[in-house]
């Protein structure tokens, strides 16, 4: 399948962790999709969007309820808005991207703006290094083990999520960064794949502009930001990608 096509300006986010634990980071992401959001033809984002998605029946929590509003308001003023889940929310579904106004992205995803191609990713597959975290995802992507944890009791998922949180940061002190970050080889293996395409990821929390030599040719990798209390974002225009950051006045 070719690359979709995408509107121009272009704007690509991921790894906002929104939880009501941040208010400030909350109050950044509604201001903007009240503001930046608006001036754009498209809004990408990449994953963890939420601290935690314990399933789309959670729709009426306060939180999420303002997200799927604000984001839909953000659909139906003309942007158009794509989401790929990260392994934070890997359980968002179709009822959540109904709410929302958006399309759910597969991961990678390839599109095509102003006639060249971009490679999307939520990132986390390409961290080939971290062997046990590559077993517990192989585990959450599955079908039947997401349809399985689904049946289970609302209240109940929650509660082994937030274990599952607290083991994760405990683990996370224990291992050596750079078995967190991703794998070079796993990244060129991807570019060939999509033969050499422009990649953007996130997951890794440590943006930057990389360059990696795949076949003989020079390939770009960006790395998004997490966001705190602003909103960190790469801005597609003008034929090239910007480091943006909007703060709430």
């Amino acid at each position: 399948m070719g690359a979709a096509p995408a509107a121009a300006p272009a704007l690509f986010l991921s790894d906002l962790h929104l939880s009501e634990e941040h208010p400030g980071t909350i109050a950044a992401f509604l201001g903007f999709l009240a503001g930046p959001a608006r001036q754009a033809a498209s809004v990408w984002i990449l994953g963890d969007l939420f601290e935690y998605w314990a399933g789309d029946d959670d729709l009426a929590a306060p939180l999420n309820a303002t997200v799927c509003v604000a984001l839909r308001a953000l659909s139906d003023a003309g942007t158009q808005v794509a989401f790929m889940r990260g392994n934070r929310d890997v359980l968002i579904g179709h009822a959540f991207a109904q709410a929302a106004g958006l399309r759910l992205l597969p991961d990678p995803c390839e599109i095509r703006i102003d006639g060249r191609r971009l490679l999307l990713s939520h990132g986390d597959a390409l961290c080939t290094d971290d062997l046990a975290y590559q077993a517990y995802r192989r585990q959450v992507q599955d079908t039947d083990w997401q349809r399985a944890f689904l049946a289970r009791p609302l209240a109940e998922r929650k509660a082994f999520i937030e274990s599952l949180r607290q083991r994760s940061e405990e683990a996370k002190r224990e291992k050596a960064m750079a078995i967190m970050d991703v794998n070079p080889d796993a990244v060129v293996d991807l570019l060939r794949a999509h033969d050499e395409p422009l990649l953007i990821h996130g997951h890794t929390h440590r943006p930057a502009r990389h360059h990696h030599l795949v076949d003989g040719k020079d390939c770009e990798r960006w790395v998004l930001p997490d966001w705190h209390d602003s909103a960190r974002y790469l801005e597609y225009s003008n034929g090239g990608l910007h480091r943006r950051e909007w703060k709430p006045v």
